[in-house]
């Protein structure tokens, strides 16, 4: 269509909500990511910056892309930690590599005075892209995921677990650990801070608690978390991300002194199978690292059952110096927390 038809929003308030709703729904690859749910939980948390980039032609809505602006901390270092992530977009109707194009173009002219780098996290794949995004300055790499399919019966996605799997749960379980599945509000203090530890422990950039919370308050339909205990106490808690007939694992946490009751075993597969009591059919397990990569956790979640898929990831530099400043930063802060 002539680029005079098309029209470029970047303001929020001037997009339609639930013409946007309905847009990502219909989608085929739409995702929880890309709603204006999300974005208002961006909107409500703290060094969170959303960016929205919207393309109509003849008023229909045609393309969109959500992406947030992330700092970890304030002045200085806040400048060098910003990052502009965008999980699951552009979403672009009929793969129009125009609509795509115009859209990209927008989004960088923008993003580039207000983040150091931009990472496109697919959720599926986005082969048909992979020219243009090259064209436009990104650089594409393979990221694998992991999809397990729920659209069966129970005891057949137990047989798909690793035997050491099964076992470690039936042994968790006869050690006396006991499954929340409804948790209420008075276990989020605790499950928070489980979250925070094992994040300190893994030696990654901690997940903001404000924007769980503001989550859990701006579309609790969409989001869910599951609590496991032993005596009193909450050993593990896992926070999953709900859209259409796809769970995604999200944020997940787990007491060190209790790995001996097998948490971080019990509570996917709890997850799985409320999802498929529950009508879901495919439980993302999230990223798995780069194909030929010797990557643990990989190898932990692929015990789970589940296919290895590809959908890879793109990377566009805005400000290369600073790129590695930040770098060097993230390295030393690493070896610090040793």
């Amino acid at each position: 269509m002539p680029e005079m038809n098309r029209r470029i929003i970047t303001d929020a308030a001037a997009i339609d909500r639930k013409e946007w709703e309905r847009f990502v729904y219909d989608h085929s690859q739409g995702n929880v990511f890309q709603t204006p749910q999300m974005h208002a939980a961006y909107c409500a948390t703290k060094n969170y910056r959303p960016l929205v980039v919207a393309c109509y032609e003849k008023d229909a809505l045609v393309g969109l892309l959500l992406a947030v602006v992330q700092k970890e901390y304030r002045g200085l270092l806040g400048k060098l930690s910003a990052r502009s992530i965008i999980w699951g977009g552009p979403l672009v109707r009929e793969n129009d590599i125009h609509v795509l194009e115009a859209i990209m173009k927008e989004y960088d002219q923008t993003i580039k005075k207000q983040a150091i780098y931009t990472q496109i996290r697919n959720i599926f794949s986005m082969e048909w892209s992979i020219k243009k995004l090259l064209q436009l300055g990104y650089h594409y790499e393979e990221h694998l995921d992991i999809l397990i399919n729920l659209n069966k019966p129970i005891a057949e996605i137990w047989k798909e677990l690793h035997p050491t799997r099964r076992k470690q749960i039936e042994r968790g379980y006869r050690r006396g650990v006991q499954f929340i599945s409804d948790p209420d509000n008075s276990f989020l203090a605790k499950c928070y801070d489980l979250i925070v530890a094992t994040y300190q422990r893994i030696k990654l950039p901690l997940p903001n608690k404000d924007f769980i919370k503001n989550a859990l308050n701006l579309f609790p339909k969409n989001i869910d978390f599951f609590v496991l205990e032993f005596q009193g106490n909450i050993i593990g808690c896992r926070f999953v991300l709900l859209y259409k007939k796809m769970i995604y694992d999200w944020y997940a946490g787990s007491d060190i002194k209790f790995l001996d009751k097998y948490p971080n075993d019990i509570l996917p597969w709890e997850v799985m199978k409320w999802g498929a009591k529950n009508g879901y059919e495919i439980f993302d397990f999230g990223g798995a690292g780069k194909p030929g990569v010797p990557y643990g956790v990989r190898d932990f979640k692929l015990k789970f059952g589940g296919e290895l898929v590809n959908p890879g990831r793109f990377e566009k530099i805005h400000k290369p110096v600073k790129m590695r400043i930040a770098k060097t930063g993230f390295r030393v802060w690493q070896f610090l927390k040793k």
